[in-house]
């Protein structure tokens, strides 16, 4: 034990004598979160810019830009009589859409000719696209429900019975879980665990990679030969370092006022479970590749498409089965599955049980591939200090 102590010092001044490591595991997580806090921290988009062209340029559509101007979503960037050099300004502009009322718009309104307002989207940022269409449908569709139920009342109907004849039935549209739409509720809380997996990734991805490197790993052989005494020695330090920077991206959360119930059991099995993941899959690499540089570049090419493959944007029945399978050996995907049912839906442990399983099956079939090739090493290293010692007593 007094030499695990000894050699478990060594390990932290190792750790803390790599700037790059430091700068990785305490400096990423935290600028991150304030970085990506911040940028989602208007919650949802609002003034996207859109062209109005009025041919008609009449007192209905007089109305209806005034509707426009009045809804949060858009600003009614330019309002023009002609199309003009709309093509020729969108590299610089970016329109969000483009809504043109044609010539006599009111007139056929008026005579029952159903004209048609034309929406040009644009869909080079669908975002933008889909959040400038559902604001310029709930304008136009509102005041086209008020013209309709104007235009019954000049035919004799009084006010209710005109819009009970426009309306068959009503619908009550009842938002659950992110009832504001907001953006960083919906974003942030995955984008740190992408963050905070990444970084595990990296950091475990240089353990023994350095070791290999510098020589170390031949001194830490001499102390044991198992490798399960190595893998405790070089986890020790993370274990205890890691449940302080999940704590510190917690606070993320109720900092942006973000409404999600993280602080209870299951979502600390869960945490926990995306930890332990993260840290066999990092020394595994570490173990299987001898190079920090190339151990840390195949494991980004796993944590950088993770946030993508992991379903939470992006729905996982949209993904091609061959690439789901893959994802789905991703800690993370697993992690942001049972977050969700935990976070938003209120779940327990039974809720994320398959998201738990899967974990624990990557955690150990990961554990166990890395202690057996962990073992090889070794009994190679030993067996080559054997023949150095037997060829210097000859």
């Amino acid at each position: 034990m007094t030499t695990f102590l000894k050699l478990l010092r060594i390990e932290f001044k190792r750790i803390f004598s790599n700037n790059v490591l430091l700068a990785i595991f305490f400096g990423a997580p935290i600028l991150y979160g304030v970085l990506l806090g911040y940028v989602y921290q208007q919650a949802k988009v609002v003034d996207l810019p859109i062209v109005i062209i009025d041919q008609d340029n009449s007192p209905t559509t007089d109305k209806i830009i005034d509707a426009f101007e009045d809804n949060e979503g858009l600003l009614v960037k330019s309002l023009r009589f002609t199309p003009g050099t709309i093509k020729e300004e969108m590299p610089f502009e970016q329109y969000a859409a483009v809504v043109t009322f044609p010539t006599n718009f009111e007139a056929d309104i008026l005579q029952k000719r159903h004209p048609e307002v034309r929406v040009d989207l644009n869909m080079a940022n669908i975002l933008n696209a889909n959040t400038a269409s559902k604001h310029i449908q709930s304008v136009l569709m509102t005041l086209n429900a008020g013209i309709e139920i104007e235009g019954l009342k000049k035919q004799g109907m009084n006010a209710d019975q005109a819009k009970s004849a426009y309306e068959s039935f009503k619908i009550n549209f009842n938002k659950l879980y992110n009832s504001t739409g907001n953006y960083v509720t919906f974003m942030l809380p995955g984008l740190l665990a992408g963050i905070m997996q990444q970084i595990i990734f990296l950091a475990m991805a240089l353990v023994f990679a350095r070791d290999f490197e510098d020589g170390y790993f031949g001194d830490l052989v001499k102390e044991s030969k198992w490798s399960l005494y190595h893998i405790a020695l070089k986890s020790t330090p993370f274990i205890l370092m890691i449940p302080v920077m999940w704590f510190l991206v917690s606070l993320f959360i109720p900092y942006f006022k973000i409404d999600a119930a993280i602080y209870n059991f299951p979502m600390l099995v869960l945490v926990s479970l995306l930890t332990l993941g993260s840290m066999t899959i990092g020394m595994l690499f570490s173990i299987a590749i001898p190079s920090q540089l190339k151990a840390t570049e195949l494991l980004m090419v796993i944590s950088t498409p993770a946030f993508v493959l992991s379903g939470f944007t992006w729905p996982s029945m949209a993904i091609p089965d061959s690439i789901n399978a893959i994802a789905q050996c991703i800690p993370l995907t697993q992690f942001l599955s049972g977050f969700r049912k935990v976070a938003f839906y209120g779940g327990d442990l039974k809720a994320i049980a398959p998201e738990i399983n899967m974990l624990l099956l990557i955690i150990l079939i990961t554990f166990i591939a890395m202690v057996i090739l962990l073992q090889f090493k070794i009994s190679r290293q030993r067996k080559k200090q054997s023949r150095l010692v037997n060829d210097t007593q000859n």
